[in-house]
């Protein structure tokens, strides 16, 4: 059964910190295999990638072929289910809608002293989507993490990913295709990672990598960070639920089992004030795991992970939630507002009893890569930011530099930097300024 707590309880501090501390990341070290991999793939390129492929892929990218061809997409997106089709253009076209919002505008103004300052914004030039293969790939996740890329107007979109037997998957196709990927490489895992960030022989390297995969993939994002950017490291899905008694305890058990169902590590947590209510929803979760597709997935997650919290009013679980700084946070409630401008920690945020989270998932707009493991403390969702970067300028004219200038000389000096002290006092004549610090 999942944990139980009530909040007015003796004890309930000591239980709701060791619930908020719990590590769910995957116990298996993977740091030194991921660092043999990228090293190997820096040291021998396109000869690793083949090899590593062949090995845990099982499939010949010599042989076989390297790439999926940009008409292979289009033959995939016209071939596919109409409703399907129609799914993913919906998707696609509300998310670049909301992430067209994002784009950050050029600034400048001048100052009281006659300085000319201000920024620019810029995309990166290549940006890599790394997609989990096989036939259980999320085209969701495809276009969530390369339409924001196309928005900010990068130019190359590089998609990694692997085609285990050669299986490949039409509808990642066809989200490949609406999305406006620009490569497609079957190669996955960490050498993948590897070759993004560094480059081979065949596949030039890119500025930022993006993308969900498994613990070897996001520790090779790890270890390459700084040679590239990158998304995030996450971890296993999250989601919380604050919901008063006049749910219907079964809307909230497939709301909590939308996550569990992800993954045995993903974690699923109800807070209400209604003690009934908590009863219900435990046992609506029972009845839809009996029949689920993915129940034995979601029973490992709700019985290890998940938990149900009794709180004397919902203003009390907010403080709560904010620990948690969950991933995905529903307001299941008929005015969601009030509760809402008590949130400070949360990935994304569902508002009221007719947003699920499940529908961020794909329709909606916002991403759905959000920060998981308590980050969202201090980090936010993917953007279009992630694939922009910015530059400031300014200019100074005499009049400007005269006004200033001495303040960075005196600046300088006392940091005993003379030639920063020089270039700035040359221009206000006074020319021996380095020579005084000497």
């Amino acid at each position: 059964m999942p944990l139980r707590l009530d909040a007015r309880e003796a004890g309930f501090a000591e239980a709701f910190d060791a619930l908020v501390n719990a590590r769910r990341e995957a116990d298996e070290d993977v740091a030194q295999a991921v660092r043999e991999i990228v090293t190997r793939v820096r040291r021998e390129g396109d000869a690793a990638l083949a090899d590593l492929t062949a090995r845990f892929d099982r499939f010949d990218l010599d042989a076989q072929g390297w790439t999926i061809s940009a008409e292979q997409c289009a033959q995939a997106h016209a071939s596919i289910d109409d409703k399907l089709r129609e799914a993913l253009d919906l998707a696609a076209r509300r998310i670049a809608a909301y992430h067209e919002k994002q784009k950050p505008e050029a600034s400048g103004w001048t100052d009281q002293a006659g300085v000319r300052l201000g920024a620019r914004w810029n995309a990166v030039e290549a940006a890599g989507i790394y997609v989990p293969g096989g036939l259980a790939a999320y085209p969701s996740s495809l276009l969530m993490n390369a339409i924001p890329a196309k928005v900010a107007g990068v130019e190359r979109i590089v998609m990694m990913s692997p085609t285990p037997g050669g299986a490949l998957n039409p509808a990642v196709l066809a989200a490949a295709h609406v999305a406006g990927v620009t490569e497609i490489w079957r190669v996955g895992g960490a050498q993948a990672i590897a070759a993004l960030a560094y480059g081979t022989a065949k596949i030039a390297p890119v500025d930022v990598i993006v993308g969900p995969g498994n613990a070897w993939v996001a520790e090779a994002k790890r270890q390459v960070y700084g040679r590239v950017g990158i998304d995030m490291v996450a971890g296993p899905s999250e989601i919380v639920v604050v919901a008063d008694g006049k749910n219907d305890p079964d809307w909230i058990a497939v709301d909590l089992l939308s996550q569990a169902e992800h993954d045995p590590t993903s974690q699923s947590i109800l807070f209400t004030d209604d003690a009934a209510f908590a009863d219900a929803v435990a046992q609506a979760v029972e009845r839809r795991l009996a029949a689920l597709a993915t129940g034995e997935r979601a029973r490992t997650s709700w019985q290890a992970n998940g938990a149900i919290i009794l709180v004397g009013s919902l203003t009390d679980a907010m403080p709560l939630v904010d620990r948690l700084a969950p991933e995905h946070l529903e307001l299941a409630v008929d005015e969601p507002q009030p509760l809402f401008d008590l949130v400070r920690h949360a990935g994304s945020v569902f508002l009221g009893r007719m947003t699920p989270e499940a529908i961020g998932d794909y329709v909606a707009g916002p991403n759905h890569v959000l920060p998981t493991g308590r980050r969202a403390r201090f980090s936010s969702g993917l953007s279009v930011l992630d694939f922009m970067k910015r530059t400031s300028f300014l200019e100074l004219d005499a009049a400007a530099i005269d006004a200033i200038g001495p303040a960075a000389v005196a600046l300088a000096e006392a940091e005993g930097l003379p030639a920063h002290a020089a270039s700035v006092a040359v221009r206000l004549g006074l020319s021996d300024v380095s020579r005084r610090q000497a």
